[in-house]
């Protein structure tokens, strides 16, 4: 069905471009893409893995559909799971993130996967002559479905950008009247402070972390750019998306369920997604929160006039003298001062006190010697009790500005360095 899709996509918009590699300043119609799909796969593997960005990965997934293979993407230096291959009714399998915890292999059939596609192209408004930008990674479910499948099932032309660094994205200036970029917020922090922000960008996006408000806000200020913020995960695909015209008043705010997305609040407080696009499986092993087309996230919520409030993550709560604040909290007041570039909070034992939580600062600033005017300054928004005890600086919280590590890994490299202070 997959293959299909991209065959009338092609018969349709035969000699428009299709995918540009603005590295090489190669491009390809859409006709002469599928003509790179015709040799076949060398070895007649069960499973491909295209792996990293270039349009070499884009060539790959075609020639695994038109001979039936199944595809699991890679980034560019990441192994291949050790895995038996899926059932013949799986098309395609996405690796969760280090950042969630222990990774795993979500099974996906052409059913599902088109899904996807279809509730993001019809929510966000992707269009054919709105290319998309490609900066994030393909090999991730977000830059999966919101840049390969629109260029192979709706006809989005995909612009590959050399690096996601502001001076490889103002070389894409002149890429085309009108682009849409699809970030993550750590990167759209670093194209505003660089002043790279393009200005013919026509829908921006952000996913795969939490966007602060405020730089949403400083962004349309300063660029007249809103950054639709957009949630989802690697098990359902997309969740909500913001849609709105003005900047966001508050971290928590993810918009409302994408088109054919149903979501609800179970009992437990976690989020709960139902649709055609939630994963078959986990595979080889299944566990009861992902099947049947729903799916238990990890994400504790709320839902207020049909929009979702993310509260946190259950293993998140710091519990300090009995009494529990949400990291979040403290990281939507901490970016609101000037000299924060990003901010992760998170708890850890303390030494003299059983089952009490230190607060933990980990702060990326812009300049140094800080930490007592932060102090102060979340004294002035915050209970005292809530201000972080320990202060850790640090260059970056991103990982090559794709990933940033998780709260549980910040926490770790913390301990460790603690223990091993004399």
């Amino acid at each position: 069905m997959l293959y299909e899709r991209w065959q009338k996509v092609v018969r349709e918009r035969s000699n428009e471009i299709a995918l540009r590699d603005l590295a090489s300043s190669q491009s390809w119609t859409f006709s002469q893409l599928d003509g790179q799909s015709e040799p076949a796969l060398p070895g007649a593997p069960a499973i491909v893995f295209p792996q990293g960005h270039s349009p070499q990965f884009v060539i790959t997934v075609l020639k695994a559909w038109r001979s039936g293979r199944t595809v699991c993407p890679l980034e560019l230096q990441q192994t291949p799971p050790h895995i038996p291959p899926p059932p013949g009714s799986i098309c395609h399998l996405k690796i969760t993130p280090a950042g969630t915890g222990a990774r795993r292999v979500v099974a996906f059939t052409e059913d599902q996967l088109a899904a996807d596609a279809e509730n993001i192209v019809m929510t966000m408004g992707l269009r054919p002559d709105w290319p998309n930008l490609g900066v994030i990674s393909m090999a991730y479910s977000y830059g999966f479905s919101n840049l390969v499948l629109p260029l192979l099932l709706y006809g989005v032309p995909l612009y590959l950008a050399p690096s996601p660094l502001p001076v490889a994205l103002r070389c894409a200036t002149h890429a085309d009247w009108n682009l849409t970029v699809a970030g993550v917020p750590a990167l759209w922090h670093a194209w505003h402070k660089a002043g790279a922000i393009l200005r013919n960008v026509r829908l921006a996006i952000s996913a795969g972390a939490p966007l602060p408000a405020t730089l949403e806000q400083d962004v349309f200020s300063e660029h007249g750019v809103k950054i639709h913020n957009f949630y989802g995960c690697t098990e359902c695909g997309g969740i909500t998306y913001d849609s709105a015209n003005e900047p966001r008043a508050g971290d928590a705010s993810v918009g409302k369920p994408l088109k054919n997305v149903e979501v609800e609040v179970g009992g437990d407080g976690f989020l709960r997604v139902q649709s055609r696009a939630v994963g078959e499986t986990y595979w080889p092993d299944a566990e009861e929160t992902l099947g049947g087309g729903r799916f238990r996230t990890g994400d504790m919520a709320e839902i207020n006039n049909g929009g979702v409030y993310l509260r946190g993550r259950v293993d998140d709560h710091i519990n300090v003298a009995g009494r529990k604040v949400l990291p979040g909290v403290i990281e939507q007041a901490l970016r609101e001062h000037e000299a924060v570039g990003d901010c992760l909070v998170f708890g850890v034992p303390s030494a003299n006190a059983d089952r009490v939580d230190l607060i933990v600062a980990c702060v990326s600033a812009h300049r140094p010697c800080v930490r007592d005017e932060l102090k102060q300054f979340l004294l002035q928004k915050l209970p005292g009790w809530q201000v972080p005890r320990e202060w850790w600086f640090v260059d970056s919280l991103g990982r090559n500005g794709h990933e940033r590590f998780s709260r549980a890994e910040w926490r770790k490299k913390f301990l460790e360095t603690r223990a091993a202070k004399p």
